[in-house]
C-alpha cells in the first residue's frame, strides 16, 4: 500500500528517512520541468530544491497545498534566483538556431529546418515573456500542472493563472506568428 505524500511529510519531521519516498515520486517530474527550463544547472536546482523541502517540511500545511505542487513552488523560487540565467538560454538558443543554414534539399530537411527556426522563435518569444507568466506558461507546459495546482505551486488565485496563461499565450502567438506565416511582423506603431 502506497503512503500518501502527505503522511509521509509529517512523519518525517520525526523519522527524517520518511521523506526519501518522496524524492522517489518526483524528482523525476521536477527534474524534467527543471531541465526544460533551465538545462544543465538542473541537476543543481533539484537538488537545491528538495534540500529547501526537507528543511521546511515541518512547516508544511496539507489542507493548503497539496505536496506536488509545494515541490514544483520550491522549484519555481529557486529556479526565479536563475532567471537571468534561464534568459540568458532563450535567447542564446534564439540567435544559435537563427545562424543555421539553410539548405534546400528535400522537403523533410526543409521541415527540420523549419522546426529549429521555429524554436529559435520560440526561445526568443519565452525570453520576452515576464518572469511570472513565463512561471505559468511553462508550469503548464512542462510540467504539465493543471491551473489549480499551478495556483496552488505560485500561491496566487485560479483566475490569476487563467490570466497570465492567457497572456503568455497571446504574447508568445504574436511573436510566433511571421514565423508560422512567412510574413513579417509589424512594427509596434503600425499595429
Amino acid at each position: 500500500m502506497r503512503i500518501a505524500d502527505e503522511v509521509l511529510i509529517r512523519e518525517s519531521v520525526r523519522e527524517p528517512e520518511r521523506f526519501a519516498p518522496l524524492f522517489d515520486r518526483h524528482a523525476v517530474a521536477i527534474h524534467r520541468y527543471l531541465g526544460r527550463r533551465i538545462g544543465t544547472p538542473a541537476d543543481d536546482l533539484l537538488a537545491e530544491t528538495f534540500l529547501i523541502a526537507f528543511r521546511r517540511r515541518a512547516d508544511y500545511q496539507p489542507l493548503r497545498l497539496e505536496v506536488r505542487p509545494w515541490l514544483f513552488g520550491i522549484a519555481t523560487n529557486v529556479l526565479r534566483r536563475h532567471v537571468r540565467q534561464e534568459e540568458r538560454r532563450y535567447r542564446a538558443l534564439a540567435r544559435a538556431a537563427g545562424e543555421q543554414p539553410r539548405p534546400h534539399t528535400d522537403d523533410t530537411v526543409d521541415d527540420r529546418v523549419d522546426a529549429v527556426a521555429l524554436r529559435a522563435d520560440l526561445a526568443a518569444a519565452l525570453a520576452k515573456l515576464k518572469a511570472r507568466d513565463r512561471d505559468a506558461l511553462l508550469l503548464l507546459a512542462y510540467a504539465q500542472l493543471s491551473y489549480a495546482e499551478i495556483a496552488a505551486t505560485l500561491d496566487i488565485p485560479v483566475g490569476t493563472v487563467r490570466s497570465r496563461i492567457n497572456r503568455a499565450r497571446a504574447l508568445t502567438r504574436a511573436a510566433l506568428s511571421p514565423a508560422l506565416t512567412g510574413s513579417p511582423a509589424l512594427p509596434e506603431e503600425e499595429k
